[in-house]
């Protein structure tokens, strides 16, 4: 669509990223503790934040679930559901010793990486974990072989990593990181040791591809682009980084309609607007409304993806549900 296609009345557009919101992982994880609380009745513990995000975590909350930040804090022989991230096998054995119903809902793509990792360890090899320091998928990844992983956060961390064997190094990946930052980092360690080898199949996860590769299509041509996830959330926060290395004037990242400052607006034309993977889409029906009020109701969908992926509930969720459905 050109500038002179745009509303004539105003002049004014929104390109609107499709892919964006919720990817299959996020969802089945959500489920999960709506599921809960519907079989097992409230509280259902969760650990840590279920997904990153605020409004998801809130409205959970106001249906009887409790985040809490580790196990010590659920009553024993209580339900405990782990977050969408994954945790580290020490996790699970704490749950055991609280005598804890334990329900995992750690996205299938994560749990990929954890298996990745035990299989380089139990072979030996030194295992570089690119991802951000204390982000919860690294820890729970590092906790799999601690004694194997190391944590190369970002493209400046190759220079500190050590090996013992150059001939049995392999990269792995937290799922939520920036494509192109990664493969950068990946590029500098290879550059370091050549016979560095990669995983079996791409860590970073389709729907964090997805979403980084239309936020790219549109951000050549919008004056801003306002991205809807919270801080705290990986691929929310490459989402900015991304429309801006792509060259969006200015890029912003809220958790609500109400956070945009029209002062964003002022001279825009065209707004970009997307969403991470862990955000419902009510969330951005209600940034378009904000837009449409102040001038943008032209918007047009771009679409480089179509996602299909679902994922099953957990296996001890289903069996619980099962049962409960017999008994009628």
């Amino acid at each position: 669509m050109t500038e002179a296609q745009a509303t004539p009345q105003t002049g004014k557009r929104v390109l609107l990223a499709k892919p964006r919101g919720y990817c299959a992982g996020v969802d089945r994880a959500v489920q999960t503790v709506e599921e809960a609380l519907k079989l097992y009745g409230a509280p259902i513990y969760v650990r840590k934040q279920i997904v990153h995000n605020k409004h998801v975590v809130q409205t959970l909350e106001a249906q009887g679930a409790i985040f809490v930040e580790e196990n010590e804090e659920v009553p024993e022989g209580a339900t405990v559901i782990f977050s969408a991230h994954g945790v580290a096998p020490e996790v699970y054995e704490q749950a055991r010793e609280r005598s804890l119903k334990a329900i995992d809902a750690t996205c299938p793509l994560v749990t990929k990486v954890h298996q990745e990792a035990k299989r380089f360890a139990a072979e030996d090899y030194d295992i570089l974990l690119i991802g951000h320091e204390g982000h919860e998928e690294v820890v729970g990844t590092a906790g799999e072989a601690p004694a194997h992983i190391q944590l190369v956060d970002g493209p400046d961390g190759v220079s500190k990593i050590t090996v013992r064997d150059p001939e049995k190094v392999v990269w792995l990946s937290q799922t939520t990181l920036s494509v192109d930052e990664t493969l950068e980092t990946v590029a500098r360690l290879k550059q370091r040791l050549p016979l560095l080898q990669s995983p079996p199949s791409d860590d970073i996860c389709y729907a964090t591809s997805n979403r980084q590769h239309v936020v790219k299509e549109i951000a050549p041509e919008c004056d801003v682009v306002i991205v809807v996830g919270s801080r705290n959330s990986s691929n929310s926060v490459r989402l900015v980084e991304v429309a801006l290395d792509a060259g969006a004037r200015a890029g912003h990242l809220i958790d609500f309609a109400q956070e945009i400052d029209d002062a964003w607006l002022a001279d825009a034309r065209t707004v970009g607007v997307s969403s991470g993977a862990s955000v419902p889409d009510e969330l951005v029906q209600d940034v378009l409304a904000h837009l449409a009020a102040r001038g943008f109701a032209d918007v047009e969908e771009i679409t480089t993806a179509n996602e299909r992926l679902t994922f099953s509930l957990p296996q001890e969720l289903k069996r619980d549900m099962k049962a409960a459905a017999a008994r009628g």
